[in-house]
């Protein structure tokens, strides 16, 4: 029986969850809903494989292609896309024998978001 956990609901909105870190405190709650995303970066596989999915061409990358750019296992690199798919960062497709990955750019603007720092005297 596969679990396929919802995707985070806090980063689904196009508008910012919450003000950058440099001008409020991030809450709790909100802390608690972001942390599993930027975990999941936090792995350098898992960075470089969002970096493909996201700069792929047409917008989506198939597991054949990610594959083989990494001296890992087939197993490893599906262990890899599905944290990413469980972190909210990525939906998956499957198509025939094959799955295709798309970034949710909306999450990516929320993270970047949150990570925004203005310039010394930008009000």
């Amino acid at each position: 029986m596969s679990k396929q956990p919802t995707p985070l609901t806090v980063l689904d909105a196009e508008t910012p969850c919450c003000p950058p870190l440099a001008q409020r405190r991030v809450p709790a709650e909100t802390a608690a809903v972001l942390a599993p995303a930027f975990k999941a970066l936090g792995d350098p596989v898992r960075l470089q494989l969002m970096s493909m999915i996201a700069s792929a061409e047409g917008g989506e990358a198939c597991v054949c292609d990610l594959t083989p750019a990494f001296d890992l296992s087939g197993p490893t690199i599906s262990h890899h896309l599905r944290t990413l798919r469980e972190a909210g960062l990525v939906d998956a497709e499957r198509r025939g024998t094959w799955v295709y990955y798309r970034a949710r750019p909306g999450v990516l603007r929320q993270l970047a978001a949150l990570l925004t720092v203005e310039p010394a005297g930008v009000a």
